[in-house]
């Protein structure tokens, strides 16, 4: 599953500062990515906010988290698709994000703003 999602482009939506849209849950920042536009538009209609438009970036997903994870301002993974059954968790853990913000190996999870 994860090397197909490195290899895959994914939908990744900004939220209200133009920024990627991120969760947090469990003292990790999940940055939130969707298989497709209808996995998009479930989670906007989860939170009820399917009237408003949702801009989002196409990302493929080993720059997630290989780019985009260490520059969060601690610990922080992947969230794809979430809120739906489908959902997985790509958490910061060595193999998935880069060593120096694997939680697992030490890092500190606080990366390199």
């Amino acid at each position: 599953m994860l090397g197909e999602f490195r290899r895959t482009a994914v939908l990744v939506p900004f939220d209200e500062f133009g920024s990627l849209w991120t969760s947090d849950f469990g003292g990790v920042r999940w940055i939130c990515a969707f298989s497709d536009e209808e996995a998009l538009a479930r989670f906007a209609v989860a939170r009820k906010e399917a009237g408003r438009e949702w801009a989002y970036r196409t990302v493929l997903g080993a720059r997630l988290l290989d780019v985009m994870v260490p520059m969060l301002p601690g610990p922080g993974g992947v969230a794809l698709d979430a809120g739906s059954a489908d959902g997985v968790v790509f958490p910061p853990v060595a193999g998935v994000v880069p060593d120096e913000v694997a939680v697992d190996l030490g890092g500190t999870g606080a990366g390199t703003r």
